[in-house]
């Protein structure tokens, strides 16, 4: 009992430390923009898919697709993952339209994106 009740104590410890914020958010506005700003590898992360962080209540994703010439064309696309039905600019992001890697080509698609990281044009990055 003594144990369970020392890990707990802990795990209540570190939370503050991880970075949770009350209403559960992960990331403020800063602190996605500064993830967003920083250097990533095209070959390590080409054709993957990573949950980032919260923001604004609402889960954050970095995709990372290639298809033909990789990983020089790797992209690196950051947006909401919304839930189905939900409202892009009610959980305050911007609905854009980006050339995803397909094949040979890049075909348009739309995604829901943070607005700080569309007004910093760290939304789409090649």
């Amino acid at each position: 009992m003594r144990s369970l009740s020392c890990t707990i104590l802990l795990s209540l410890a570190l939370v503050p430390a991880c970075g949770a914020r009350p209403g559960g958010d992960t990331l403020d506005d800063a602190t996605l923009k500064a993830l967003a700003a920083q250097p990533w590898d095209k070959a390590r992360l080409m054709n993957t898919r990573e949950r980032i962080g919260i923001h604004h209540g609402v889960p954050v994703i970095a995709e990372y697709p290639c298809s033909d010439v990789c990983p020089q064309y790797t992209v690196r696309i950051i947006h909401y993952e919304l839930p189905p039905g939900a409202d892009c600019a009610r959980v305050g992001g911007v609905e854009q339209s980006v050339g995803v890697p397909v094949a040979i080509a890049v075909m348009p698609r739309s995604f829901c994106f943070p607005k700080v990281l569309v007004e910093a044009k760290l939304h789409y990055v090649r």
